[in-house]
């Protein structure tokens, strides 16, 4: 990439990057220090990791080494982004790869802290509503997108979504074979309902959830065997078709200790069933709930989608967006800096 210099754009991209920056610059007081962990200073900054982070993310180079070259090159990437004094590609990679992880997650956690405190919480008289999801994404910088294929080298990332407000509230980092129910009890905090797909199924998950006083709404497989406690009434003109009591599994074997309610309903003509220990909701909001739950899936799956699936608009860097250059509500991830 040769060397060009245009006269007043980089002003015009540090302001946008600024402006970008602003929430993350207010709390980095209160972030953690990442020291060296020798004898030798850091090459590289947490704030410069944010920096290129969010910088590699929105302007979508094509690879880690991609990343280096316009950091080295282009003249705004070197004087307002790159450490000062640059960095060598050996030295990058490292630190990318080794360090940054705790501050990473500490500025993950303020964030919403102050975010929560500024967004109207909907669905108030549903109480707190989490959704809980596992994805698969890839590790690496050069991005082949996640897919489910054996062999392939893969990180999962396990979300805590705050449906209330519309902002992901949790997140955990295991490798791609990590298991996705362990970290249910680590994502909801008592009093809270965790919103969970078929994945998540499983009795003796429900029953620790009630003895820790924490509750769920999860979608179950049509064919779980129930023991019937007792019936409650449904509307004829809703589109719940089953509101029941009773106990999910086969005695002896998996059966839940503790009564769970069922809900069954259709939409299109497909029938979802609902496992859920909340009597106080109307068996139409548990629907309700599990179908925005299916919906806000889509935010996830967007991780997993190959950027040439995406409309031009949408794929287009923020820099370039004419207009509505700035605009972050459009954005979408991109992958982890690697080789």
């Amino acid at each position: 990439m040769p060397y060009t210099w245009m006269p007043g754009k980089p002003k015009k991209k540090r302001n946008t990057h600024c402006t970008i920056m602003t929430p993350v610059t207010n709390i980095l007081p209160e972030i953690t220090s990442l020291l060296s962990g020798c004898n030798r200073p850091l090459k590289m900054s947490f704030e410069d990791q944010l920096n290129i982070l969010v910088y590699f993310h929105l302007e979508e180079h094509r690879s880690g080494r991609h990343l280096l070259q316009v950091l080295k090159e282009e003249h705004f990437a070197r004087q307002y982004i790159a450490p000062e004094g640059g960095i060598e590609k050996s030295s990058f990679f490292e630190d990318i790869s080794s360090r940054g992880l705790k501050q990473m997650l500490e500025v993950f956690e303020k964030l919403y802290d102050k975010t929560a405190k500024h967004l109207p919480k909907g669905h108030a008289e549903l109480g707190d509503l989490t959704l809980i999801d596992g994805s698969l994404i890839d590790a690496v910088f050069s991005m082949d997108w996640a897919d489910y294929r054996d062999g392939s080298k893969k990180a999962k990332v396990h979300i805590g979504f705050d449906l209330n407000r519309g902002i992901p509230n949790k997140i955990f980092l295991t490798d791609g074979k990590g298991a996705e129910r362990p970290f249910v009890d680590q994502i909801l905090a008592p009093g809270e309902t965790g919103v969970m797909d078929r994945g998540y199924q499983k009795h003796k998950l429900f029953d620790a959830l009630q003895a820790d006083g924490k509750h769920y709404i999860c979608r179950i497989k049509a064919s779980t065997e129930k023991t019937i406690i007792r019936m409650n009434d449904v509307q004829a003109d809703s589109i719940v078709f089953y509101d029941a009591v009773v106990l999910l599994g086969t005695p002896g074997i998996n059966q839940t200790e503790r009564e769970v309610r069922l809900v069954g309903y259709r939409v299109d003509g497909v029938d979802y069933w609902v496992a859920t220990d909340r009597h106080d909701l109307t068996a139409e909001q548990i629907a309700f709930r599990l179908q925005a739950q299916m919906e806000h899936r889509d935010f996830l799956r967007l991780v997993e989608t190959p950027p040439e699936s995406l409309s031009p608009d949408f794929k287009e860097p923020i820099w370039t967006h004419g207009p509505d250059a700035g605009r972050t509500d459009h954005l979408y991830p991109t992958g982890h800096l690697l080789p």
